[in-house]
């Protein structure tokens, strides 16, 4: 559609080329070592942290997050990064799921509060960048991606309801729409207090880089 949010790499921002490169060959590095486990959490984090400081781009700071903080991962030029993974044997290739885009376990749990406190989480970002694994052996297929929040800011506009049948606290859910278009759905797991992603479009992110790496 002509209105759908539309983004496009730009190849002399924080994610350049020497990066998206010396990711790359990060992660095969990393498969020489497990030959059929994808980086995920700290591990992807570790080979962000490194593929930055490999290039040695002008003016950058990095800096890890306290992990018991809801701040950013890391802190790239004065801009702040999330990073998540998509690594399971179920991650498609046209679809995302993010399993967890943020906590949101205190009280109370109705739908403007639980919406306000991931828009919180949301302004917390500049950029949240995403590694996906998809399982095609004997290779793994592997799009790094980043997730436009401006997409994701749309769950303010969502219709969210009771999800499922769970006794006590229940999970609440909708579908986010752009023009009568499903983008997403939102999901907020009442058992942990988790915000999910769910079935977010590729076409609608921005694809920095595919690669493939063989697995034994």
């Amino acid at each position: 559609m002509s209105d759908r949010i539309r983004h496009v790499a730009d190849p002399e921002g924080i994610f350049d080329e020497g990066f998206l490169a010396s990711l790359e060959i990060s992660v095969k590095i990393h498969h020489q070592l497990y030959p059929t486990v994808p980086p995920q959490g700290i591990y992807f984090e570790a080979l962000v942290e490194r593929s930055f400081k490999a290039i040695k781009k002008p003016y950058t700071k990095i800096q890890a997050s306290n992990r018991n903080l809801a701040g950013h991962d890391l802190l790239v030029e004065g801009k702040r990064i999330s990073l998540k993974t998509e690594t399971g044997a179920s991650t498609k290739a046209n679809r995302i799921n993010i399993t967890k885009l943020c906590t949101t376990e205190k009280e109370p749990w109705d739908a403007p509060t639980l919406i306000a406190r991931v828009l919180d989480h949301l302004s917390r970002y500049e950029f949240i960048l995403m590694l996906r694994s998809i399982w095609e052996p004997p290779l793994l297929h592997y799009q790094l991606l980043e997730i436009p929040i401006d997409n994701l800011r749309l769950i303010e506009t969502a219709d969210v309801q009771i999800a499922g049948t769970r006794k006590g606290r229940q999970s609440l859910g909708a579908k986010v729409e752009l023009n009568d278009e499903v983008l997403f759905s939102v999901f907020f797991d009442a058992s942990d207090g988790k915000c999910a992603i769910r079935g977010l479009r590729v076409s609608d992110c921005v694809m920095l880089r595919e690669w493939d790496v063989k697995i034994e």
